[in-house]
């Protein structure tokens, strides 16, 4: 009887942590509306006051399994989600520019970020690389919003959200490596690393067209159709069930619904289609999973946030966003454009991509992770992904359309 009631204590108080975080979250949601602030700073800044550190109304440490559901599911549905922005006719243009920058420029970005962090932060040299692997990506949850607002030329927006959701995926897979190579007893060699980056990529590209094509089929609006009335729930499903199997067969459930989603947004080139209500219906219901998966996201890493650690490492934390920023950010773009004669990059276009490269919710969904499995120094990568979350977003998401401008890069009627 007394484990009943203490099952039933622990119900109620989840309940009620994520009922807290969902008032929060509308909450946070319409102050960043009214300051014209992203809203992800808000409700990182709305995790951070309602968490352990101040008040303690949301603390999800006490609910170990539902963090890790929250921040996996919620990471891979906005991949899913970044996936469908990605349209192949323009990425077909722009494919040697944006394949680069979203394997090698993650790479780069993740090696200069771990050098930089093992003589600033003092870190071990494979958590220093973790560090780096967790901050190399950029968001398409944060850019996707800011280009619905700002007309930026075609081709570039769809270059640099393309870059931001497949970078994820590198981002993510490349994270998930070092990562198993920190927590394994035995250390791998780079052979083995490698094979595993490999094997992930493939396997993960494989289970995430076959769930795709399955998921998208049967609710088109062809003969085998038969569950189109239920095509929004259907999108849900196929999250779970492509990150999943991914997973389970060694593969990188991140890339797998990627690709999902990359499928279901150019789904016309498959010869599928879903009826028109059922579509629209859609977009409203993916909008508003994506809203409460970043929400609950950005709220949670706020509440994992320790402000000591931030006060502590504060300023070795702002040295590495600074190099992320002015340093590694151009070196990539300059090195992976260079290589792309076709798409025939102006210089204007060049800084508006060095410039644009804002961190959010996968980084910040990672990190979480990192903080879960208690990684050693774990202080000191929350403090650092939480700084440069905040930075970009406030220095470079805020100035996109001045910078635009300036550069002359937007969109003529």
């Amino acid at each position: 009887m007394g484990e009943m009631n203490t099952a039933a204590v622990s119900s109620n108080e989840l309940l009620l942590i994520m009922a807290s975080i969902s008032v929060i979250g509308v909450i946070g949601g319409w102050i960043g509306e009214k300051l014209k602030l992203p809203d992800v700073v808000i409700f990182l800044i709305c995790g951070i006051a309602f968490g352990p550190t101040f008040f303690n109304i949301v603390n999800i440490e006490s609910f170990p399994v539902v963090n890790e559901i929250i921040l996996t599911f919620g990471s891979a549905f906005i991949l899913y989600e970044g996936g469908r922005e990605v349209k192949l006719k323009v990425l077909n243009k722009v494919k040697i520019t944006v394949g680069l920058l979203a394997s090698l420029g993650v790479f780069i970005s993740a090696g200069i970020i771990g050098l930089s962090s093992y003589y600033i932060l003092n870190l071990p040299i494979e958590v220093s690389f973790l560090l780096g692997a967790t901050i190399a990506s950029t968001d398409p949850a944060s850019l996707i919003p800011v280009f619905k607002q700002v007309p930026i030329k075609n081709k570039l927006k769809q270059t640099i959200i393309s870059e931001s959701a497949f970078n994820d995926a590198f981002g993510a897979i490349l994270f998930t490596s070092i990562l198993t190579g920190i927590t394994l007893s035995k250390q791998m060699s780079l052979l083995e690393t490698t094979f595993q980056l490999i094997s992930m990529i493939v396997i993960g590209v494989l289970v995430g067209t076959g769930v795709a094509l399955i998921g998208i089929g049967l609710s088109s609006d062809k003969k085998y159709g038969i569950f189109n009335d239920y095509a929004p729930i259907i999108s849900v499903i196929m999250v779970i069930f492509a990150y999943e199997i991914s997973e389970r067969f060694g593969g990188s459930g991140y890339m797998s619904v990627f690709i999902a989603g990359l499928i279901a947004g150019n789904k016309k080139r498959f010869g599928l289609w879903i009826p028109d209500e059922n579509y629209i219906s859609g977009v409203y219901f993916r909008e508003n999973i994506s809203t409460i998966a970043r929400m609950s996201i950005f709220i949670i890493l706020g509440t994992h946030l320790d402000v000591s650690s931030l006060l502590k490492y504060g300023l070795g934390s702002i040295l590495i966003v600074l190099i992320l920023i002015f340093i590694a950010r151009p070196l990539v773009v300059l090195i992976c454009t260079a290589f792309d004669k076709e798409a025939n990059w102006t210089r204007n276009e060049k800084i508006f991509m060095m410039w644009v490269r804002e961190t959010g919710v996968i980084p910040a969904a990672l990190s979480g992770i990192i903080v879960s499995m208690k990684v050693p120094g774990y202080e000191i990568i929350s403090a650092t992904v939480f700084m440069t979350i905040i930075i970009t977003l406030l220095l470079q998401a805020s100035t996109t359309n001045i910078v635009a401008k300036k550069l002359n890069v937007l969109e003529e009627n």
